[in-house]
């Protein structure tokens, strides 16, 4: 493309203006969730210091924003709204180079999305700009809803009533952080998660790996209860009295969401996943959820087929890639 580049973050009084100039055919990306860019002090989610766009002319070709909501969060959380206009490749990288500090790229994709041409060429652009700016894939996830019984599109496909509680658990809620630590420390070995294997593989031993991964799943959990639900954690215990694992209902900045669902190493097999999951559902609908999120990995078959059987939907796929060298290290990571 012709004419000189220009890459710059925002000012709060041009930010939304100027960002949303932008065309976007909403097939892949930010659009999909129904949210509008907007700033902090509008009531949106993103600040403009960690806002981008690249101009030509004083046209807007790519843009790119870190979520970061919460004022008292001191860096972005993740770059999840990134795009750019067809044939402006070159000025996308150089914007993704531009974006500090560097956090985990997360494209929301619709199910199916390498079945339908438009929007595998819109994914497969922003993955390919993304990876020759310095990041790379990780994981590819499924977003889940669940919905109580009669409410939401599709309720005559999906089984009625909440998750049948097999009953083989007991659920007892702990306070203490340290007490859920040194649990996250335990589901840590053998995790299939690939963000705690990540951080698993960040550190020379695995000792120091697994206190990174179980602090990291610790501060985002806590990150959580910024929107309140420290009192709904649950650890479960079997009828003989031993840890079976934790389950963390939690608020998100879109409402109610399973923050976690982790089964200890030794109680694996058993299918307590489900259980796990059925009791986290039932405490956010005693709650007053009228809609729950949801997440895991494609390759995490055991809580796939949990959220299967539990009753949640798939919505989404979310594509997550890495910076080259990790994320920067500062505060806790998006729900």
């Amino acid at each position: 493309m012709t004419g000189d580049l220009v890459v710059r973050t925002l000012g709060e009084s041009e930010a939304r203006d100027v960002f949303t100039s932008l065309h976007d055919p909403g097939l892949v990306g930010r659009a999909l969730l129904g949210r509008p860019y907007g700033t902090l002090a509008e009531g949106g989610e993103y600040r403009p210091e960690w806002t981008w766009v690249a101009e030509r002319a004083g046209r807007v070709v790519a843009r790119a924003a870190c979520w970061g909501e919460g004022r008292d969060v001191q860096q972005p959380l993740l770059l999840d709204w990134f795009d750019f206009e067809p044939g402006e490749d070159e000025a996308a990288v150089r914007l993704l180079r531009a974006v500090s500090p560097k956090v985990e790229f997360e494209l929301v994709l619709p199910p199916g999305w390498r079945d339908d041409p438009a929007v595998r060429a819109a994914a497969e652009a922003r993955i390919g700009a993304a990876t020759a700016a310095g990041w790379a894939p990780l994981v590819e996830r499924f977003r889940y809803d669940w919905t109580p019984p009669g409410q939401g599109p599709g309720r005559e496909d999906r089984a009625e009533g909440l998750p049948e509680q097999p009953g083989r658990l007991r659920f007892r809620p702990e306070p203490d952080d340290e007490v859920i630590l040194d649990v996250l420390r335990q589901i840590q070995h053998g995790t299939l998660d690939a963000h705690a294997r990540h951080a698993l593989g960040a550190e020379d031993t695995v000792g120091a790996g697994v206190e990174r991964a179980a602090r990291e799943d610790l501060e985002h959990l806590q990150w959580m209860t910024s929107y309140g639900g420290r009192e709904w954690w649950r650890l479960a215990y079997t009828t003989d009295g031993e840890l079976a694992g934790l389950h963390v209902p939690g608020l998100i900045p879109s409402g109610h969401a399973v923050g976690f669902i982790g089964v200890v190493p030794r109680q694996r097999g058993n299918g307590y996943a489900y259980d796990l999951l059925a009791d986290c559902t039932r405490l956010l609908v005693a709650e007053g959820a009228r809609k729950i999120a949801a997440s895991t990995d494609l390759g995490n078959a055991p809580m796939a087929a949990a959220f299967a059987k539990a009753g949640y939907r798939i919505i989404q796929h979310r594509y997550c890639m890495t910076p080259a060298h990790g994320p920067d290290e500062a505060g806790p990571e998006d729900a």
